[in-house]
C-alpha cells in the first residue's frame, strides 16, 4: 500500500492532534493510559539493544546526526563488523532481558555486497531467538525482499519531523525518498519501525504533523521510536534550544492515542531525562526502550539504572513475542 494515506474520515489530521496536544496535561495522559490499557500490557515494556554495526562517513547531511562526514564531531570512522562482533553483542544483549536486536550502518543505503553481510548478521541475530531489526538507510529495489527471505523481523526509517519542516533537517535527500523505502519495506512484508526526533527547533504545530503523518501510513507503523535530540558538538542543531521535557510526554501520549496497537519507543534522549519524566512517559503510553548503555553514537541510560527504575515502577520486560492484555484486538 502507498505509504502516505489518503485523506479519509478515519485519517488523523495535523489539527486533529493539535487538539490532543492542546488538552490539560492530566486528561491528555488519562487519555492515553485509557488507551494504552485497551490494547497492551500497562506494566510491561519491550526492551530493545541497539549496535552501530558500520560507524560514521555518511554522504548525508542529516543535522542532527554525528555520522555525517559533513560535519566535525570527532567521531572515529568504524568499518563493517564481522558477524561475530555483532553476534557477542546481541548475546551480551540477550543475558541482560533484551528481545529486540536493532543493528543500524552509516550508509546513504547500502550496497549489495554490504547487504550480504549484514544478511548474515540478521541470521545469525535471528538464530538466538531475538527479534531483528535494521537500520541501513534507502532501499534499492529487490533489498527490501533479500532482508525478508533472511528473517528480518522489522526495518527502521524513520520520518524525522513533519513534512513542513523536512527540508531544514536535510536536504541530501527528500521525505518522499523515506517514504519510498517505506513502501518498499511494506511490499516485502516485513514490519515498520518508523518515528521521529523533536527538540529540533521545530514548533507544536510540526509535531503534531509528524504525529498525524505517522497515523496515517497504511498501517501504521507497529514500532514508533519517539527520539529527543541529543546534540551533538559539530552538527547544525548542536546550539538548539532545550525542548521543554513535558513536551515529549505529550507527544508520547498523542503517538499512543493516534496509534493504539503500535509499540511507542522512548529512545535517544532518555537518558537525561530523569525517573520523574521517565515515569510519566509509560503512563503515558511508551512500552518501549532502548536498553543498554550505548545507543549508534551516544550514551543510553545505564542497564543498573532502568532495572532500578522498572522495579521502583512495578515494570517488567516484555517476553521475545509480546503479550498484549486479554482485552485486546
Amino acid at each position: 500500500m502507498n505509504a502516505r494515506a489518503q485523506t479519509t474520515p478515519a485519517t488523523w489530521t495535523t489539527e486533529a492532534v493539535l487538539a490532543l496536544y492542546a488538552l490539560p496535561f492530566n486528561d491528555l495522559v488519562h487519555r492515553a493510559a485509557c488507551v494504552h490499557r485497551q490494547h497492551f500490557d500497562p506494566n510491561a515494556v519491550q526492551l530493545s539493544t541497539l549496535l552501530s554495526v558500520k560507524t560514521g562517513g555518511c554522504s548525508e547531511d542529516c543535522g542532527y546526526c554525528a555520522q555525517s562526514a559533513r560535519y566535525d564531531t570527532g567521531l572515529t570512522r568504524q568499518g563493517l563488523l564481522e558477524v561475530e562482533q555483532v553476534v557477542e553483542a546481541a548475546r551480551a544483549a540477550q543475558a541482560q532481558g533484551a528481545t529486540r536486536f536493532c543493528m543500524g550502518a552509516a550508509w546513504r543505503g547500502p550496497k549489495d555486497r554490504d547487504l550480504a553481510v549484514v544478511i548474515d548478521m540478521v541470521r545469525a541475530v535471528k538464530a538466538l531467538g531475538l527479534e531483528t531489526c535494521v537500520t541501513l538507510g534507502q532501499l534499492r529495489p529487490g533489498q527490501a525482499e533479500r532482508l525478508k527471505a533472511a528473517g528480518l523481523d522489522y526495518y527502521n526509517h524513520n520520518l524525522d519531523t513533519g513534512s513542513d519542516y523536512y527540508d531544514r533537517v536535510v536536504s541530501t535527500h527528500s521525505y518522499e525518498d523515506r517514504l519510498r523505502t517505506l513502501n518498499q519495506v511494506r511490499a516485502a512484508g516485513i514490519k515498520v519501525c518508523c518515528g521521529g526526533i523533536i527538540g529540533m527547533g521545530e514548533d507544536r504545530r510540526v509535531r503534531a504533523q509528524l504525529i498525524a503523518e505517522l497515523a496515517s501510513l497504511d498501517p501504521p507503523p507497529e514500532s514508533v521510536p519517539i527520539n529527543l535530540l541529543v546534540k551533538i558538538p559539530g552538527t547544525p542543531m548542536a546550539q538548539v534550544e532545550d525542548l521543554d521535557p513535558l513536551e515529549l510526554v505529550r507527544t508520547i501520549a498523542c503517538a499512543r492515542i493516534t496509534m493504539p496497537r503500535s509499540y511507542v519507543r522512548l529512545s535517544a534522549g532518555r537518558r537525561a531525562l530523569g525517573e520523574a519524566v521517565q515515569a510519566l512517559c509509560f503512563l503515558a503510553g511508551a512500552n518501549s526502550v532502548f536498553y543498554g548503555d550505548r545507543l549508534l553514537t551516544t550514551d543510553n541510560a545505564e542497564v543498573e539504572a532502568d532495572q532500578r527504575l522498572f522495579a521502583k515502577l512495578g515494570i517488567r520486560p516484555e517476553p521475545v513475542q509480546g503479550r498484549r492484555c486479554a482485552g485486546a484486538d
